[in-house]
């Protein structure tokens, strides 16, 4: 029988937590430390002192997964409500449906189509003459014509991601879906919801063991692995080796905060797609929690830009300067022994909290695995590039 190890887990969000606790629960002592002076990254909830809503302090998450074991996983650590995510977006001063479906294809053209009237309706207005997109315009315009698009995607993306759609690759669209019915739900997946204590309360849990230990306000520095047998490192790929190789490239977010009496959006989430506005959604965030009664609301008006030095990173740009910087650091990881790399940021993947879990749970199962044979830990859970 292979003897028990000693990790160091650097970051406590949904990577660092889940794999922890997989690696607590087969007698490994783990201490997992991080930056903040809070746990769950930022899935982190937190009461707002002037109104008392639940608020999603890093943006607004909403669980869903198709995934039953994953689905199964994080109920075991707090109740998951049931929330459907209805986003809406507003477009000279009118209000449609988002993801793009029969009602908002509809309103926006003032039509009453079927639904396979509004299909051949669409593919009518796509670029025919675009084969293979190569970027995220392209993309649009041959799902869905310029009328569609330059309404609702491009001014929007050019907010998000500081560039023109045309630098940004085609999978970005693509997650999105066109519907051709009612379907509102910005999701399609068996399960979604919401922590009722909110997901700092799960992830607590999750590092609720007697095997586990934390340590918050807490950054790493090199040279705290020595104690340990082996680390996971689920923080910025680039930081860890101190952008010796250069930056990668993330936009961020930030808010701005009101407070209000009653109700102010009528909805959790409103787009604002158009370049009249500065900003590129606005949350009311009691709406994630209807099952709560509130006389007063938070409202945070969204905005995105680069990424400076005191910012955190948020969503991968994976320009091809990027992809390039990236293989090179990867080739790096490899060669580090002793330590791992796991989740979004230590990847440099755009990931859903559901993947991210999923993988954790795959990564420890590897660990264990390879404790028990006498092997080396793998640097990475799965292929990265």
């Amino acid at each position: 029988m292979a003897s028990h190890k000693k990790f160091l887990v650097i970051g406590a969000g949904f990577s660092g937590a889940v794999f922890a606790r997989e690696m607590a629960e087969s007698g490994h002592q783990v201490k997992v430390i991080d930056e903040r002076n809070h746990v769950a990254g930022n899935c982190h909830t937190e009461r707002d002192s002037d109104t008392n809503v639940m608020v999603h302090v890093y943006g607004p998450h909403i669980f869903n997964t198709s995934n039953e074991l994953v689905w199964d996983y994080v109920n075991r650590f707090g109740e998951f409500v049931p929330f459907i995510n209805r986003v809406k977006a507003c477009v000279n001063e009118r209000v449609y449906s988002m993801p793009i479906n029969l009602h908002t294809i509809n309103q926006f053209f003032n039509k009453a189509m079927s639904p396979s009237q509004a299909e051949e309706f669409i593919k009518q207005l796509g670029d025919s003459s675009i084969i293979e997109p190569q970027n995220f315009e392209e993309q649009a315009l041959k799902m869905l014509g310029k009328e569609l698009y330059e309404a609702f995607f491009k001014f929007y993306t050019i907010k998000q991601w500081g560039t023109e759609p045309k630098y940004l690759p085609a999978s970005i669209l693509k997650r999105l879906p066109v519907r051709f019915n009612y379907n509102d739900n910005y999701y399609n997946k068996k399960y979604q919801g919401i922590p009722r204590h909110g997901y700092t309360s799960v992830v607590e849990n999750i590092l609720q063991h007697d095997n586990i230990s934390v340590e918050l306000g807490c950054k790493y520095s090199e040279g705290m692995e020595q104690e340990y047998d082996h680390m996971v490192y689920t923080g910025p790929l680039d930081a860890f080796f101190n952008f010796e190789l250069g930056s990668l490239g993330y936009r961020t977010v930030y808010w701005e905060k009101e407070t209000h009496e009653g109700d102010f959006l009528g909805n959790a989430v409103i787009n604002y797609p158009g370049i009249d506005k500065k900003y590129t959604r606005v949350h009311e965030h009691k709406h994630f929690a209807p099952w709560e009664e509130h006389e007063k609301t938070s409202v945070f008006y969204e905005f995105s830009k680069e990424t400076s030095e005191n910012d955190i990173p948020y969503y991968p740009k994976r320009l091809k300067s990027d992809m390039d910087l990236l293989s090179m650091y990867l080739e790096k990881a490899k060669q580090t022994t002793n330590v791992s790399f796991l989740g979004r940021l230590a990847t440099y993947r755009y990931m859903d909290m559901e993947k991210v879990i999923e993988e954790a749970i795959d990564f420890a199962e590897q660990a264990k695995l390879a404790v028990s044979e006498g092997k080396a830990i793998p640097a990475f859970g799965v292929p990265c590039e």
